[in-house]
């Protein structure tokens, strides 16, 4: 124990006292004081057990023999109290066999047989991506291709210089699984050089190379439609198939002879097809439009069903028959546009003077009509569309307008009001008790369970099912002493039909009307094969 405290002493001798004020020294210090170091490390050199460890190293490097533990500072010494004193702390302890890691794999003292970590490390990982975009979207199965090309070979076997129009349908029909009326527009999108063919390999490339196969139909109907330079359909793109489906379709035979009512119900159509599809009201449907809406379906159901008007989504000719002869009644002078005096006639005079006033001063919807002060045909038809089948979305958007007038969104009760006032004024014209404001708009709040009841907003009439029912209130007093005198039998029968809308409805009394009163009309001329010259109508 003597021993051990007079080397102790000896050790502590040899260090500079005024190096052992350090007990914390900051980067920045050592830094400035470079020399601090340097002393410290001079005085550690100094130190016996340093002068062994160097020569015992010395010597292991001139034998030969590996000195990775040569600085394992283990002896006695290196953990006797005057270690306390140094300035820099040993290192840790290092072996011959490497990480702890290696240990664990029992890799030895030799070298990793996978090498050095640090090497896989630095080596780039290659990760092989799969490809994800295509100019004409991803490729068609290879089943699906072979089945379509089996099909196609059959087709174009007994016709190796190409198809004629006429034999193209059976191809629309069968392999592109489209309505058969798409065949003329299909046929001259794949035909760009107006040769009168279609060759399979021109289909070919068409159909599958550009993966029309794997597209949804709406898709592929949108596509072949479209004008290539444009990314949205107009009114003009679905002429040719409506010219078609009149030549072609058996339950529009009879509209043959009268080419100037062909073209009337093919733009009735359309008209229908943009009211309820084009949400944005710009006259550029989209294909997003075109998915969301019943488009396709009717018009599969148009292509397999005989009787046209068994197809009530656009293309029936009754729904068609009720809105030309409701706008010819109309146009007293025939001119084929309607004024403002001629629409307050409309259903025996149910409207208020002021909601045409503001129709007509083009709040919901912009006239096409060039004719100051007239509305047209088409004016017509998305009027008609909006008075007699107000629950859908597009009357709701159409009278919402023009109710709100100051164009905030918002109908107050002062808004309500102003429109009401007239239909009270008329209730006491006609001897009907009177319904005071007031007790009106305790009704509408209770109709709609609007978030706010002191106002209403679009987002209120759409999520009401009687939504309908206020704007008749508020404006249409047919409709709405109808709607107060209700028909338990009409009740019961718009239960039985559930999937009809109010528009259907109301096509087919109306279509049932004028028919009883053609056929009367007929009766007292004594022959069905009389027309009426003032209506010049081939109905």
């Amino acid at each position: 124990m003597g021993a051990m405290d007079a080397e102790t002493g000896k050790d502590v001798a040899l260090l500079n006292p005024e190096l052992l004020q350090i007990a914390e020294v900051s980067p920045s210090a050592i830094k400035e004081n470079p020399h601090i170091v340097q002393n410290l490390y001079s005085q550690w050199l100094s130190l016996p057990d340093t002068t062994k460890l160097v020569k015992t190293v010395a010597d292991k490097a001139k034998a030969g023999v590996p000195t990775n533990d040569s600085f394992n500072c283990s002896s006695p010494k290196a953990g006797s109290p005057s270690s306390m004193f140094a300035a820099v702390p040993p290192l840790s302890p290092r072996s011959s066999s490497g990480s702890p890691r290696l240990n664990r794999r029992g890799s030895g003292l030799g070298p990793s047989k996978l090498g050095s970590p640090l090497k896989i490390l630095s080596e780039p990982i290659k990760e092989v991506i799969p490809q994800f975009y295509f100019i004409n979207g991803r490729p068609a199965p290879h089943e699906l291709k072979e089945q379509c090309l089996i099909a196609i070979n059959e087709i174009f076997t007994d016709h190796e210089d190409g198809l004629q129009l006429q034999d193209f349908k059976t191809v629309t029909k069968e392999i592109c699984k489209l309505p058969s009326f798409l065949s003329v527009v299909l046929f001259k999108k794949i035909d760009v050089e107006s040769r009168g063919l279609v060759t399979r390999s021109a289909f070919v490339d068409y159909w599958i190379n550009k993966n029309m196969i794997t597209m949804d139909m709406a898709t592929q109907i949108y596509t072949i439609l479209k004008q290539p330079h444009q990314n949205y359909l107009v009114q003009e793109d679905f002429k040719p198939i409506l010219k078609e489906l009149l030549l072609t379709h058996l339950g529009l035979e009879f509209l043959q002879n009268t080419p100037e009512f062909q073209e009337r119900y093919s733009e009735t159509v359309i008209y229908r097809i943009f009211y309820y599809m084009n949400r944005a009201g710009n006259g550029r449907l989209t294909l997003r439009e075109l998915k969301r809406g019943n488009l396709i379906a009717a018009m599969q159901q148009a292509d397999d069903e005989e009787d046209i008007n068994k197809v009530l989504r656009y293309f029936s000719y009754e729904h068609f028959y009720v809105i030309y002869c409701r706008f010819w009644e109309l146009d007293t002078d025939h001119d084929f546009f309607i004024s403002k005096e001629n629409l307050i006639k409309y259903g025996n005079h149910s409207l208020t003077y002021r909601i045409v006033d503001r129709i007509f001063s083009q709040v919901p919807r912009k006239f096409v009509s060039k004719v100051e002060g007239k509305m047209s045909y088409e004016d017509f038809v998305y009027f008609i569309l909006a008075e007699e089948d107000k629950p859908s979305e597009p009357s709701l958007e159409y009278w919402f307008k023009c109710l709100d007038l100051d164009g905030n969104g918002i109908l107050t009760p002062n808004e309500l009001q102003f429109f009401y006032e007239e239909q009270l004024h008329r209730m006491e014209c006609m001897t009907q008790e009177p319904v005071l404001f007031e007790d009106i708009l305790c009704q509408l709040i209770d109709m709609i369970h609007p978030e706010d009841e002191s106002h209403l907003i679009l987002k209120d009439f759409k999520r009401c099912k009687l939504a309908g029912h206020v704007f008749n209130i508020v404006f249409n007093l047919n409709k709405f002493m109808a709607f107060e005198s209700r028909d338990p039998f009409l009740i019961r029968q718009e239960r039985e039909e559930p999937t009809l809308t109010e528009w259907d409805r109301f096509a087919r009394r109306e279509y049932i009307r004028l028919s009883m009163e053609e056929d009367a009309e007929d009766a007292s001329n004594g022959s069905a094969d009389v027309w009426d010259e003032s209506l010049e109508s081939p109905f």
